[in-house]
């Protein structure tokens, strides 16, 4: 099942948990606006190339559409549609001021040049330009994209609108970033699973995990989680995998994946093989790379307690079912990962109020947040009888609803 129909299905649950009028239900679940461009540069050696650009804005109920662009193969319409969705939910199960968009250019951002992947973005951003805006739209970085992407979005959008810093997130810090930022989906991630176990009578310094994806957030979980005592015995990515039993020292291996490009011959543990990570023996598993990584084929074999959804949609649907039979605890991704999209509104702040936060502030407010959201995600579980997922997604979707409703969506 793609992405678009699992996101369906999830909300069509909760609609039906939540007795949602089925006019009120539909106007819910289609985008406010899809727009599809081409987008035509020149290479460095002089020949034209297009790529098809996407940028879908699902629902402004409860603030200007908030979501990532990223830059990846198979970015198509129904991937982009369907991680809209998920923003529009995500951004109010973090009970944030925001709604839902997101966005992404067909291509393979290594086999362009630095030049190359300006040109790329400079184009998409006039083609979008008119419909993005500060109360509008707010674009972000996300899979192949970067804050030097955002900056160059950023002054592209200043030219037609003058200088307008909040226009994105994730930018760097001289252009009015947020510090704390670049770890803020890893650390929110933490601070998800902190809150989670603590409802078990579980500390992270007790336990054992298998992290897969070692990109930003999941580097960033593992050196959190490292820090606090929880013991990383497995990670993975593109470029191979490493066990240690006895745990990784994962400052080392972020040093060494950075001066080598690849996890492959790290001493401080032994190879793996990347398909076997997922069902590893571990107390939590914490998936951090692409969608549908868990499903009816491995699901069987997961050996974890707790799965925390770092990455967007990691497990399909049947695989939820399985596991859910097993009585694995799955903490949702529209939850779990909301830090990211939770800094990303504490730098718009920033920027709107032209006064900056240190460090220290940003990530107390990321603590608080995360915390508040897990608590009314499970009091929804307690007042529906559902599992965690259908908690986050009644959550969500009771607000955005809420907000459709008090803004008069039928007149």
């Amino acid at each position: 099942m793609n992405a678009l129909a699992a996101t369906n299905r999830n909300f069509r649950k909760a609609s039906r948990i939540l007795g949602l009028d089925s006019k009120l239900e539909k106007s819910l679940l289609i985008p406010f606006r899809e727009i599809k461009v081409e987008c035509t540069i020149p290479k460095d050696d002089g020949t034209l190339v297009s790529y098809i650009g996407f940028r879908v804005q699902h629902d402004n109920a409860r603030g200007p559409m908030k979501g990532g662009i990223r830059y990846h193969p198979e970015v198509d319409h129904d991937e982009v549609n369907a991680l809209a969705q998920l923003m529009t939910w995500k951004t109010a199960v973090a009970d944030i001021p925001y709604g839902g968009a997101k966005g992404g250019i067909g291509c393979i951002p290594k086999d362009l040049s630095i030049s190359e992947l300006e040109r790329l973005t400079r184009v998409f951003t006039q083609k979008i330009h008119d419909l993005i805006g500060i109360n509008t739209d707010v674009p972000a970085p996300d899979m192949g994209t970067n804050s030097q992407t955002m900056a160059w979005m950023l002054d592209e959008y200043s030219k037609f609108h003058g200088h307008s810093p909040a226009i994105v997130t994730g930018k760097p810090i001289d252009l009015g970033g947020s510090l704390g930022r670049d770890a803020a989906t890893g650390r929110g991630v933490v601070y998800a699973t902190g809150a989670l176990l603590a409802e078990y009578g579980k500390n992270i310094k007790d336990l054992t995990f298998v992290i897969q994806g070692f990109g930003n957030v999941g580097a960033w979980a593992a050196k959190l989680i490292h820090e606090k005592g929880g013991k990383v015995i497995a990670v993975s990515d593109i470029t191979g995998a490493v066990k240690n039993p006895n745990g990784l020292d994962i400052a080392a291996l972020m040093n060494y994946k950075e001066a080598t490009g690849t996890l492959t011959g790290f001493s401080g543990g032994d190879s793996m093989n990347s398909d076997e990570l997922l069902t590893h023996e571990c107390d939590v598993l914490i998936p951090c790379a692409l969608g549908g990584v868990l499903n009816r084929e491995n699901a069987e074999h997961i050996k974890a307690k707790f799965i925390i959804e770092a990455a967007n949609h990691p497990t399909d649907p049947e695989a939820d079912e399985i596991l859910c039979k097993k009585g694995v605890v799955i903490l949702p991704d529209i939850y779990a990962n909301a830090g990211g999209v939770t800094v990303s509104y504490f730098e718009w702040v920033q920027n709107i109020q032209g006064f900056m936060w240190n460090e220290e502030k940003v990530n107390m407010e990321l603590e608080k947040y995360m915390t508040n959201a897990f608590h009314n995600l499970k009091n929804m579980c307690k007042t529906h009888n559902c599992n965690l997922r259908m908690g986050a997604f009644t959550l969500g979707v009771n607000r955005v609803a809420r907000a459709t409703m008090l803004r008069g969506w039928e007149a």
